[in-house]
């Protein structure tokens, strides 16, 4: 293992990370050292993720919470904070699709919801987690966007979607610059499509009529033509992004795509 890239003693937080990139991201974190809080809405998942580490060597522990109830986080960085005493990364995954609509079909209530997941629980890890970093001396937080909302805008019916990752991005590079004298790294990264379980979370209805009618005969991620990507590759930046061989980067979006932002 690369020095730079190795993270013992380190402490990181991964919001999301019963499942998907966040999954993946905590695994591969302990992989290299950290101890992982695996924050997660979700028992059984947060749960399954850290017995996965503990089985490989690493270690790990679950943090049970809603990220856009504000009790609910307080206490898991409260618990954080009591067990650990210190945080240097965090990963923000958690996210859902939401509602994808036509924007006069989609209701107050399907917007509030993917604003209180997506760019809610964004603020609140945000707000709980610089007091720790500070007091630390620094950290590095990967903000996960996507390329809707960045590049990519043909996906029917997702403008909540849209808005709440155009919202990560521009918070992540605000606060890149706030917290940068607190040596505290923003980054952010745009995956494209990537295999993950975020489809349980993704309601669809009255879409096709929104469609915008492009086809890619060939396939639309140019590296690999049909084949979406793992959560793995996407893991790959985050670890990168929190590591020492990126200590002089922030406020950066990395594109984790294949490409298909490019042609889309």
């Amino acid at each position: 293992m690369s020095e730079q890239k190795d993270l013992s003693g380190r402490v990181a937080l991964v919001t999301g990370g019963g499942s998907g990139i966040g999954a993946a991201a905590a695994r591969m974190l302990a992989a290299r050292g950290a101890t992982v809080a695996i924050l997660d809405v979700v028992d059984a998942s947060a749960s399954a993720v850290r017995e996965e580490i503990e089985a490989a060597g690493g270690n790990a522990f679950s943090l049970i919470a809603d990220v856009g109830d504000e009790v609910q986080m307080k206490a898991a960085f409260e618990a954080l904070d009591a067990k650990e005493k210190r945080l240097d990364i965090m990963v923000v995954s958690a996210g859902i699709n939401g509602s994808w609509a036509p924007i006069e079909e989609l209701t107050a209530a399907e917007f509030d919801q993917t604003m209180r997941i997506n760019l809610r629980g964004t603020y609140l890890a945000m707000h709980l987690a610089v007091p720790l970093f500070k007091r630390g001396g620094g950290g590095s937080v990967v903000i996960i966007s996507s390329i809707n909302g960045q590049r990519t805008f043909s996906t029917p019916g997702a403008s909540i979607y849209a808005a709440t990752k155009a919202a990560q991005a521009a918070l992540s590079k605000q606060l890149a610059l706030e917290l940068a004298r607190a040596h505290i790294r923003v980054n952010s990264i745009f995956p494209g499509s990537t295999r993950t379980g975020i489809g349980l979370n993704t309601w669809r209805r009255n879409t096709d009529e929104l469609r915008y009618p492009v086809t890619f005969p060939i396939g639309d991620v140019p590296l690999t033509g049909t084949v979406p990507a793992n959560a793995e590759d996407v893991a790959e930046g985050i670890v990168f992004l929190c590591s020492d061989a990126a200590r002089h980067i922030t406020g950066a979006e990395l594109n984790i795509d294949g490409g298909q932002s490019l042609v889309r």
